[in-house]
């Protein structure tokens, strides 16, 4: 397969492609290659996988992957060159999610007076508000602050940065992002500066930016990744935690939620709370 940029589509029951995310979460050649999981008719009990790798090597380990479950049908398609992330997020409506209401600039002016509101614009960058697993952060976020307030919060693999910009929103005094990709810290900034909100966002893998140590211990963390990711910060995230503080883990699928939840146990954290939302689980954990 050559390297031109396809779409990875992937048709078949729920349980079936639920396998199949977990096969290509397992898979270290995939763990950069961007992928939804999501319910396409209810009715039918058909469910959908959509990926949009960027090398022939990482086109090729998908399709085998999903290939390895029959009663998935898989497509390749090839894209055009156009900006497909920002023409579908022109169309998307904004999301409630608690008190949080997240909205793009093609719907300024519907948001409502009674919410906290979020502007967020994606650009090339996840975390839009819409996805299962956002929407459980937000939530679970919105749910804890009724009880405490957390005046340091870190999000790793922020994004667009809605999470740290969120923190920074409802009162945290140090709020700051972490992301691998350099675009994506590049729009969680702008994103921070459209929202008036003094979050920080640093190009980071880990947590041993100069940037974090210097916010820590904290308070919050968010931890919006993938599972594997998740397992492997265990001990990184509990560092940069105070004793007490609660970590929100997501990016995970339901079925991978046990591997996770052991991985922070096993290093003294307690389970809070779980969200379900589709195929995909939020956790909230506190450091013992």
């Amino acid at each position: 397969m050559t390297d031109q940029a396809v779409q990875i589509i992937a048709r078949g029951p729920r349980a079936d492609a639920e396998t199949a995310a977990a096969d290509v979460d397992a898979n270290p050649l995939l763990e950069a290659v961007t992928y939804s999981i999501l319910e396409e008719d209810e009715d039918k009990g058909l469910w959908r996988i959509d990926a949009f790798p960027t090398t022939g090597e990482e086109s090729d380990a998908f399709v085998e992957a999903l290939k390895a479950h029959p009663t998935l049908q898989v497509a390749v398609e090839p894209l055009a060159d156009a900006d497909w992330l920002a023409m579908a997020l022109s169309g998307l409506p904004p999301v409630r999610a608690g008190r949080f209401f997240v909205y793009g600039v093609h719907d300024r002016g519907r948001a409502p007076p009674n919410t906290i509101n979020l502007r967020i614009e994606a650009g090339a960058a996840f975390g839009t508000g819409h996805h299962g697993t956002t929407v459980g952060c937000l939530v679970e976020f919105d749910r804890l602050r009724k009880a405490k307030r957390f005046p340091r919060v870190l999000d790793v693999g922020a994004g667009t940065g809605v999470l740290a910009i969120a923190a920074a929103r409802t009162g945290s005094r140090v709020a700051v992002g972490t992301d691998i990709d350099p675009v994506s810290v590049r729009i969680s900034r702008e994103n921070a500066k459209v929202n008036a909100v003094p979050a920080r966002f640093v190009h980071a893998s880990g947590l041993g930016h100069p940037s974090v140590r210097a916010g820590a211990p904290y308070d919050l963390v968010f931890a919006n990744i993938l599972a594997r990711p998740l397992a492997t910060l265990a001990s990184p995230i509990r560092g940069a935690l105070k004793p007490g503080g609660l970590v929100i883990l997501s990016g995970l699928l339901r079925t991978q939620e046990r591997y996770v939840r052991a991985a922070y146990q096993s290093r003294g954290f307690a389970m809070v709370r779980r969200l379900h939302r589709d195929a995909w689980a939020t956790l909230v954990m506190r450091r013992g």
